[in-house]
């Protein structure tokens, strides 16, 4: 008799048309692994694509979020990068390995998991063993699961498309869990951290983190903050997580030859930005979209090695999706995981 699982899905767009159902538990194909899903971690983009389709061509009865971790439980024929007891978390962009992603001018890349891909809420996934890396060892499955797109994120624009960054200044904007990688990668570095936000119990919080300052967006010009904090300098690296209208404010607050790292659309998909500022200032302004299987690797040793510690803000259990999302909705401070049991 074919094992069945549980799992989220949903025949249509729409957070109304999610549903626990079940589902006959996959097998693993020539070049896949099983995994037993432990915990998925949740992105904004989860809550997008649920309730928009992101301008993805989904494929339905659909699984929604790319964010996993689990322990490998068999493997495909050929499959030799794991095995059996293995923990090990997903790739958000299955099959970029290394370098530039694949696609063109006319069409870039995007076939991530949670997407055109499958997603990952369920009992288990068999996927290609090309679409994971190991788990840190000293994270547990929770914390582990935050990696793949808020972790490797952060990771990707200060490390690896950034510049050394002892003794500059990083401007992160919010306490979501790109923007607390953001602070503690930075500060581990050797960076000072400004954090923006408009709370201030976030900000204090922010503080015990390691943050050296805090801007309350909602009582004063964060730009103007920035610009007396550094003695007018301004920040040589900013996570601009807002987008829209946004990154004009990030182009006044950067540093002559500063960086600012493209990563949110919280204030809209258009960017925008003054031009003149952007070239006098010889500012570089890049696109972050996540990052590739080999930096992940990176990032999960500087893990073990540096004991940096994922924030989650809550925990739930996997029948709990919808007050997950509605917590999504509220703003979290770091990330928010969803529990499956082993």
């Amino acid at each position: 008799m074919t094992e069945r699982m549980k799992r989220w899905s949903m025949n249509a767009i729409g957070r109304d048309r999610l549903v626990l159902d079940y589902a006959p538990k996959p097998q693993p194909q020539a070049g896949e692994i099983l995994v037993k899903v432990t915990a998925v971690s949740l992105n904004y983009r989860d809550k997008l694509v649920i309730e928009t389709g992101f301008g993805q061509p989904l494929t339905f009865p659909f699984t929604p979020a790319s964010d996993m971790a689990g322990v490998v439980e068999a493997l495909g024929e050929g499959s030799t990068r794991f095995k059996p007891g293995d923990r090990v978390i997903s790739t958000f962009v299955p099959g970029w390995i290394d370098g530039l992603n694949h696609g063109t001018a006319r069409v870039p890349p995007y076939r991530t998991l949670g997407g055109m891909r499958p997603g990952v809420l369920a009992d288990y996934v068999a996927f290609p063993e090309d679409w994971f890396t190991l788990a840190p060892a000293t994270l547990d499955d929770a914390a582990a699961s935050t990696l793949p797109v808020a972790g490797l994120t952060a990771w990707f624009a200060l490390v690896e498309r950034g510049t050394p960054l002892a003794g500059k200044t990083v401007l992160v904007q919010g306490t979501g869990g790109v923007s607390l990688f953001g602070l503690q990668i930075a500060k581990a570095a050797g960076a000072r951290v400004i954090v923006t936000s408009g709370s201030a119990d976030k900000l204090a919080r922010a503080r015990e983190l390691g943050a050296d300052h805090g801007i309350n967006r909602s009582r004063e010009d964060w730009v103007e903050a920035t610009h007396r904090l550094t003695g007018d300098r301004g920040a040589d690296h900013i996570l601009e997580i807002a987008g829209g209208a946004n990154l004009g404010q990030s182009v006044q607050a950067a540093a002559m030859g500063g960086r600012i790292s493209v990563i949110g659309v919280l204030e809209g998909v258009e960017v925008s930005a003054p031009v003149v500022p952007l070239m006098l200032k010889g500012l570089t302004v890049q696109g972050i979209g996540v990052g590739h299987r080999r930096a992940q690797e990176d990032l999960v040793r500087a893990v073990d090695a540096l004991g940096l510690r994922p924030v989650i803000d809550k925990r739930y259990g996997f029948d709990e999706l919808p007050a997950a999302l509605d917590h999504l909705d509220r703003g979290a401070f770091g990330k928010i995981v969803i529990e499956t049991a082993r």
